[in-house]
Formats: structure tokens, sequence, C-alpha cells
């Protein structure tokens, strides 16, 4: 008799996990139960969407299909039942399972404001979170001339230079003194701040809202310090909290998360969790690189291809690559650590740099502007490998002498395991092989790899190397 395997949640984490379990093969029954109507889409690219960069068909991800797999869009699981094992949904229905894994995601977080707190927001207020959200962004978008966006986080900054691209004038209002301030330290942010003022966002600082008024003509945000701002759009981007209604309901062990093991197990042995409704080891995810991993790693179990697979988090990278921006921020910057610290600063040219080394290693990194290093930087933190001794090579961009840490000036002088794609966790090496199997093209390569299909950042890496590997002969490929 199959094993059956249902996954709640259709987004990012638990297509990614019904992927790869068709990918392995073997006797079981995948069943995958999706609250949202649509396909599986990249959350991550909702900002370029916004900007009008790219169409709804390239947010879309692969998604496993065919025997083994039963994909259900627009079902809502209501309930879980331990005892029989079995899941409730919405149109009625119950399925049983052998295994369940929970992928519910988490929720944008809308603060409670006067004006925000009746049983539905306005029409001109809107949280930036899933693809009907976008939607309904670009819809009131369409006819207006200014937004405010509430949140000046990674997120919120994104829809921001997004709406700014379509020509609105943009207004960020944040209650902290400054940008991204879990990722930046003052000095960055500031520099953030000028850069996106040259992009048509300004910014309103260390002010929270006090209430927000709409209608059917525009929308005035009231601020703590008395002044009121208007405009045709409000963007909510207050932050997320994980989905655990679901797993709480059921009886299974949650805190600000669902509390899961090294396996992903909850507290319940038959029931895993992933990506975003996660609280592994105290912490947090809500990014795309750690929610696949543990996907893999509940694959790999449930398969027993490596049951002894557990899940160790790796050092987390963040970038915002926008256009105009470019910034990739490491480490916490302001916990004061010990070692040495480097910066540089440009403002002018919306360019800033910040290092911190500590037995030779980077434990923070913030690299904001155009920075040829910042691959290299990215490789030293995630390896945990020693820098270079010229440190300046790492700061400014450029090699001074030769150094072990110096940035590569092709590929050919790139190591075969320098991890190129951060959100699939795919090397050079990796990029080579596929080439030398047949993959003649980016869009093969990627494909193949899955590099560049996360944050998509990385896009512009893998073109070069397959470049590169077009214009050599296979056999004189460096190793």
């Amino acid at each position: 008799m199959s094993e059956s395997v249902v996954i709640v949640g259709n987004g990012m984490a638990g297509s990614r996990l019904a992927g790869e379990l068709h990918a392995r093969g073997g006797d079981r029954k995948v069943t995958v139960l999706g609250a949202e109507p649509h396909r599986a889409y990249n959350r991550i690219m909702l900002s370029t969407l916004l900007a009008g960069k790219i169409g709804e068909p390239d947010v879309e991800l692969a998604e496993a299909a065919g025997q083994g797999v039963d994909l259900r869009t627009g079902v809502t699981v209501t309930a879980i039942d331990r005892a029989t094992g079995t899941v409730h949904t919405d149109d009625g229905d119950r399925i049983a399972y052998d295994h369940l894994v929970l992928a519910t995601g988490s929720q944008a977080v809308v603060p409670p404001l006067p004006g925000l707190d009746g049983p539905g927001l306005p029409e001109r207020v809107v949280p930036f979170r899933t693809l009907d959200d976008c939607r309904r962004i670009l819809a009131v978008a369409g006819g207006a001339r200014s937004a405010l966006v509430l949140g000046g986080g990674l997120l919120g900054l994104e829809a921001a230079r997004g709406l700014a691209a379509r020509g609105l004038d943009v207004g960020v209002v944040h209650p902290v003194p400054y940008l991204m301030e879990r990722q930046l330290d003052p000095a960055g942010a500031a520099v953030l701040a000028g850069t996106l003022a040259g992009l048509g966002v300004t910014t309103h600082l260390a002010v929270s809202a006090t209430a927000v008024v709409a209608d059917a003509d525009g929308v005035r945000l009231d601020l703590a310090d008395g002044r009121s701002l208007t405009a045709d759009l409000l963007v909510l981007s207050c932050g997320v909290r994980p989905d655990t209604a679901l797993a709480r309901a059921a009886g299974l062990a949650v805190e600000r998360g669902v509390l899961v093991d090294d396996r992903l197990r909850t507290s319940d042995p038959r029931i895993s969790a992933i990506g975003d409704c996660v609280q592994h080891d105290g912490n947090l995810t809500g990014l795309v690189a750690p929610a696949w991993a543990q996907a893999r790693v509940v694959a790999q179990v449930l398969t027993g291809e490596d049951p002894q697979a557990r899940y160790r988090p790796r050092p987390v990278v963040t970038r915002l690559k926008a256009a105009g921006i470019d910034l990739a921020a490491m480490g916490d910057p302001g916990d004061g650590g010990a070692g040495e610290e480097l910066t540089f600063a440009d403002p002018s040219r919306g360019t800033y740099a910040r290092l911190r080394i500590h037995d030779e290693r980077l434990t923070a990194a913030i690299l904001l502007g155009d920075n040829p290093a910042v691959g290299t930087v990215i490789q030293l933190f995630d390896r945990g490998q020693p820098v270079p001794a010229d440190r300046r090579s790492l700061l400014l961009g450029r090699a001074f002498g030769a150094t072990a840490g110096a940035p590569a000036a092709t590929p050919a002088l790139m190591p075969d395991a320098a991890t190129v794609c951060q959100c699939n966790n795919v090397s050079k090496g990796t990029l080579v092989s596929c080439w030398r199997s047949g993959a003649r093209t980016v869009d093969a390569v990627v494909a193949a790899t899955r590099a560049g299909t996360g944050c998509g950042s990385c896009r512009d890496a893998v073109a070069g190397i397959v470049g590169w590997l077009s214009e050599v002969d296979s056999v004189e490929v460096a190793r």
C-alpha cells in the first residue's frame, strides 16, 4: 500500500517539497492543498511584477505534476484530526494522510490603527504579500499619481521602488529612525535613503502612523508628529506573522511559529512543518533559501533517501536588488561584536561598504551600490573562509596584489565550490557540469539547476558563466 503525504500550502515551500518528493520517485501519493486559487508563484518576484518589468507568467513556479501528485488549488484546510490522520477542507472533503506537512506560510500584519480596524480594508489600502495583493495594488496604481508605503523594511522598500518605477510619487513612513534596521546600520541606511530620493521615493523616518482615513477619492495617513500625508494609494508593509492557527487548533506545540526539531518534525511525529510558519531552534526564517533547504531535508527523510538528514541553518544574506539599488547585507552589523571594523562611504554615488572581521573571518557586512567584490564577500561570509590580508580588495572592490580572497576577474578564476545561487545553493561547479551535460543556454541551465529561480539576483552571474562556457572548449574548462 502506497504512503499518503498531504502538504498544506502551495506556496514557495509547499510547492518545492512536492517537487522534491516527485523527483525522488517511489510509491507514494502526494496531495497538495493550496488556499490561493493560483498556481504556485515566486513571492520574491512580486516587486518586479509591481514595477512592470515582468508579467504574471514570469512569476509562476514549475510545479510537480503527473502520476502520484494531486494538486488542489483554492482549497482551504479547516482542521486537522490527528486521531484519525485526516484533514478537513472547506469544501467538505476529508483527506487521509500517513504524513502531513504544514507549509502554511505567514500573513501580512495589519496595524491596529483607526480606519483599519474594520472587518475589511478600504479599497485604496492594500497589504503587499500575495499575488492578489499585487493585483489590487496595480489596479489602484493604474489611475494613481501618488502612493504611501507604511513600513521601511525590505519588502516595503521593494514595493516603494516598484511603484516609483511606474511614475508614482512615493513616500515611505517608518517608525524607526533609519530604514531596514534589521539589516543596516544608520550610516548605510542614510546612503540608501539618499539613493531612494534620487529614484523618486521620499522617506519619513522616526514617526508612527496614528490613523488612516480612506474613501473613494484617496487616503490620508495621520502621523504622531501632527502631520497628515495624502495619496491615492496606501500599501501596508508592516511585517508578517507566521500562520500557526491550524497547528495551534490541532494541539501542536506553537510559540511564535510551529515548533520543529532538526528533522522538521512537530510535536506530533506524523506531522512536519517547513517555511515561514516554522520556529526552529528559537528562530523564524521568512526567507526562501531556508524554506527550500527545509523542503529538501523533509523529502530526504520521508523517502528514505537519507533518514539521518538534518536541517542546519546557513548564514543569512539579504539582497535588495531593485532597479537603481544593489544592496547585500549579512550578519548583524549592530550587535557590537568584537573584531576589526572597516567602512567606506561615498553618498554622492550611493556607495557604502562596511565589514566586520573577527579572527580573520567576516562576521557581518553591508555593501550598497556598485561594488564588484560583493560576490566574493558573500562567499567568504557564507563559507567562513579567511579574508585576504589586504582588506581593500573587499572594501573597495579592487585587487591589491595576489590575495587568496581577491575577486575573480573571470569565471575561469572562480573556485568550483563557489556558490553562485544562494537561494538554491548552486555552485559554479554544478553549472559547469550542467553545461557539459548538454544545457547550452541560460534558460536550459536555469531549468536544470534552479539557479536564478529564487530572488533572481544571481541571474546575471549565471548568464556570465554560461557565456564564458560557450566561448571555451569543454575539455579546456578550468576545474
